[in-house]
């Protein structure tokens, strides 16, 4: 087999990718590669909506299966590359061999595993696939005992539904508070009191260091000594790139694959988006990253379908994301790394406030809760770096779009 682009991958960046190629007119032949059995879909929902049984699969769905058809997109499910030959410009399948006339790699990642004692116990769950959330719902019992290791939006949106469904749920993580990779103290400590708030225990600064099992329930250990007995695990602490091939190919990377501001890797035609892509992001002051988020895969995905089509562009578009837990909805613009000061805007006693984070007086991010105008005005701030008094970001009287540039 032979296409002229193949995408492997079938989650938002590999639908994207494939989208935007029809529509910046591509008439090249095209296929998605991707190791699920179903056609490309949603992945938020999962430990959202899907989980708490409110959202069909169905509706999950990215485009209708008459969208691929339409437009001659070759989704071929169920099949993984198993080897790269970037000279040859050649895949290893599962189903066999295909040759490409350029590659993009927006395959993502694989649910990091636990590394201590007792992680090849059964029933320990990720949630990253439609399979693993059904192999989860298939596991809970009424009134299961569930224990999240990992306090990361994975994790506390995942405890937020089990609390709704009536179970009892613990959250572990090895830091000294929840989402700290992604978001600064005050916003931490908002998020623990809301979910003790609601039932869920809050355990931070203690990692898991054994799992053991107890009849049909696992016997948890602590790093700290403690204990937790269980009847569901949750395992929320990450990913790893699914990168091995194109490393294995010679491409440079480690954590995630290298790309250039065009999303090219170091091999000749294969250029890689989403949360594998390791680049240099303007809005983490140019240190190289990865960003897990839906906006970047589909961001990345423009700018290699207009390398493709002749209309090249480098990549920059500041990133967002989102989480829903409870009745709080959290979107967030920037990235806060390296800030030096936070301005708080509202009162976290109302359940709707902003967390502005500056760098050299300069906007960087917000953390928005319950706060989507503050949000949308942000972004303007955030992409021009712009200076405002802090006073003002404070007085929530003053709209934020009274200091977009002109």
């Amino acid at each position: 087999m032979h296409f002229d682009v193949v995408i492997v991958g079938g989650g938002h960046g590999g639908a994207a990718q494939a989208a935007q190629l029809r529509q910046r007119g591509f008439t090249g032949s095209l296929a998605i590669i991707t190791a699920e059995p179903e056609l490309p879909y949603e992945r938020p929902p999962l430990s959202k909506e899907y989980l708490a049984g409110e959202k069909s699969f169905e509706r999950m769905l990215l485009r209708p299966p008459a969208f691929w058809a339409e437009r001659n997109v070759e989704v071929m499910t169920g099949t993984r590359v198993t080897a790269v030959d970037a000279a040859a410009h050649n895949l290893e399948t599962t189903a066999g061999a295909i040759s490409y006339g350029q590659l993009v790699w927006a395959a993502g990642g694989d649910p990091r595993k636990l590394s201590s004692p007792g992680h090849e116990l059964p029933g320990l769950h990720a949630i990253r696939t439609r399979a693993d959330v059904d192999a989860l719902k298939a596991d809970l019992k009424p009134e299961s005992r569930v224990l999240v290791v990992g306090g990361g939006y994975i994790g506390l949106e995942s405890a937020a539904v089990l609390r709704k469904l009536g179970h009892s749920v613990t959250v572990i993580e090895a830091m000294d508070r929840v989402l700290a990779r992604v978001a600064g103290p005050e916003l931490s400590a908002f998020y623990e009191a809301e979910h003790r708030a609601h039932g869920v225990e809050i355990v931070t600064g203690a990692g898991l260091a054994s799992l053991a099992a107890v009849g049909d329930a696992k016997l948890a250990t602590l790093t700290d000594g403690r204990q937790i007995v269980a009847d569901v695990v949750i395992v929320g602490i990450g990913i790893v790139p699914a990168v091995e091939p194109l490393l294995a190919a010679g491409a440079t990377g480690g954590n995630g694959v290298w790309v250039d501001d065009h999303c090219r890797t170091s091999l000749p035609d294969v250029f890689a988006i989403g949360d594998c892509a390791l680049h240099a992001n303007a809005f983490a002051g140019g240190a190289e990253i990865r960003l897990e988020s839906v906006q970047n895969a589909a961001d990345m995905a423009i700018t290699v379908a207009r390398v493709i089509t002749g209309d090249p562009a480098p990549y920059h578009a500041v990133p967002w994301f989102w989480s829903n837990q409870y009745d709080l909805r959290l979107q967030t613009m920037g990235l806060s790394i390296g800030h030096d000061q936070t301005v708080l805007r509202g009162d976290p006693a109302t359940r709707s406030f902003s967390l502005i984070y500056l760098k050299a007086g300069k906007v960087i991010a917000l953390d928005c809760v319950n706060a989507a105008r503050d949000y949308v005005q942000g972004k303007a701030l955030v992409e021009q770096g712009v200076v405002v008094p802090v006073e003002a970001l404070a007085d929530t009287a003053t709209l934020l779009k009274t200091w977009h540039p002109a």
